[in-house]
Formats: structure tokens, C-alpha cells, sequence
């Protein structure tokens, strides 16, 4: 989870995703938060990695997944701090994998009633598009944050693993699927933040939607990665991060 001065919601969201996943490692990167995010985590139950200042979500991302190789994960599910993601549907990602490299929870594919509007569902919808044709399957949700990475995606991840901004979710694909990473969506429900404030308003859509297509071209242009076999007979254990 990487998080950002979320100590309102991050304690029970830890905790809820500690009770949903029996047996789970739930690891917070705080992101150079200047609250008690860290504290709270850490008296959840979560292992805390504190970054000492703000590197934005691609990059505690690029942080959270070095520490799943360093301690031998084989699989990584990104789960949002703010609550919104339900931790039930986490088994659900992870079953996915055991068939492709990266699963993600779409919040456009029959489950919830999440809507966009304006220039941020004009971009998400061009975005899903491009990546569907890219990915060779249909994919409604790439900007979603819940998602699951199997080993060669972990691997990946962990070196090369977009900083920039919507690096977490469209270049941070891209780069997968140019890498060769098969990718599938499940259908998931979005719920309401636990708490802090929304990043959103008509003025920071419209500039998502040019950001969206810049990160877009960006990706498609960068140099692409391949994806290195890995040997799992020896670890099976799972992370929860974001």
C-alpha cells in the first residue's frame, strides 16, 4: 500500500485486509508522509517501509515490489490505502494468476456502480481502447490500482517500475505487455474512501486526460524490457502492497 499522509483510513484498512487474507503480509510504503501514517500502519499489524521524502506512487510501487524480491514473494497484490478497494476480492486476483502475469480489478466490467465523467471517462476510455488492442484481450479499467503480479511481473517490476506520474497504472502496463506479460481483467466493485480527500475536480480531469495521453505515448515509446522465467518451486508467498 503505498500511502500518503492517509492516517485516517490506513489502520483499518491494514486490519480489514489482515482479516479478509488470513496469512497475508500486508506492507505499507509510506511515501514520505508527514502524519501518523506509519505509526497507525504499523499498530495495524502491517510491516511499514518509511520513504524519507515523497516519491509519488510509482515509486514507492518500484520500492514496495524490491522488497516482495528481497524477501522472496511470489505474488503482489496493490491494494489502495484509502479503502476503496474491497481485500475480500484479493483471493479473486490472486486465483488469476495462476494463469496470466498481471490481473486487474476493473471497476467497468459489470460489478458496482463507479462512474466517470468529463475529460477523466474520455481518457479512460481512449486508454482502454489502446490497451486492449496492445493486450490482445478487452480491458475496460487500465487506470484501475487493484491489481495482482505474478512472478515474472514481480521481477519486472521491481527494476524497472514507471516513477512518473500514471506510470502506476498506464505506463507501468504498457511496459508489461511490451515486455510479453499476458494480462486479464475480473470484475471488482469500488467502494467510497475511509477517509482523506479526493484528488479530483473538473480542472485536475482535464489536465488527467492530457497527462493520460502523454504517459500513453511515452510508454509506447520507451525502451521495452523482457521478462526473465523464475523459479517459484521455493517460495509461495504472498504480499498485499498498496
Amino acid at each position: 500500500m503505498p500511502a500518503f499522509n492517509e492516517e485516517q483510513a490506513v489502520g483499518a484498512v491494514v486490519a480489514e485486509v489482515l482479516s479478509a487474507v488470513p496469512g497475508v503480509t500486508c506492507l505499507v510504503v509510506s511515501d514520505g508522509s508527514t502524519d501518523a501514517t506509519a505509526e497507525r500502519a504499523r499498530l495495524a499489524g502491517a510491516t511499514v517501509l518509511q520513504l524519507p521524502f515523497n516519491l509519488g506512487v510509482g515509486g514507492a510501487m518500484r520500492a514496495g515490489f524490491r522488497y516482495a524480491v528481497e524477501h522472496g514473494f511470489t505474488y503482489v497484490v496493490q491494494v489502495d490505502a484509502d479503502g476503496q478497494h474491497n481485500p475480500r476480492d484479493v483471493s479473486t486476483l490472486v486465483d488469476a494468476l495462476s494463469e496470466v502475469d498481471i490481473v486487474i480489478g476493473a471497476r467497468f466490467a459489470g460489478e458496482g456502480e463507479y462512474k466517470a465523467s468529463g475529460p477523466r471517462a474520455w481518457a479512460m476510455k481512449l486508454l482502454a481502447v489502446t490497451m486492449s488492442r496492445i493486450a490482445r484481450t478487452r480491458l475496460t479499467d487500465t487506470t484501475s490500482g487493484f491489481r495482482g503480479a505474478g512472478p515474472r511481473a514481480v521481477q519486472l517490476f521491481a527494476s524497472h517500475y514507471p516513477s512518473e506520474y500514471l506510470g502506476d497504472t498506464v505506463e507501468s502496463l504498457v511496459l508489461a505487455l511490451r515486455a510479453g506479460a499476458t494480462v486479464r481483467q475480473v470484475p471488482v466493485a469500488m467502494r467510497e474512501r475511509a477517509g482523506g480527500v479526493p484528488s479530483q475536480n473538473a480542472f485536475r480531469s482535464t489536465i488527467y486526460l492530457v497527462r493520460a495521453l502523454a504517459a500513453l505515448i511515452i510508454s509506447l515509446t520507451a525502451h521495452p524490457y523482457p521478462l526473465r522465467e523464475t523459479d517459484t518451486s521455493a517460495t509461495g508467498r504472498t504480499g498485499s502492497i498498496r
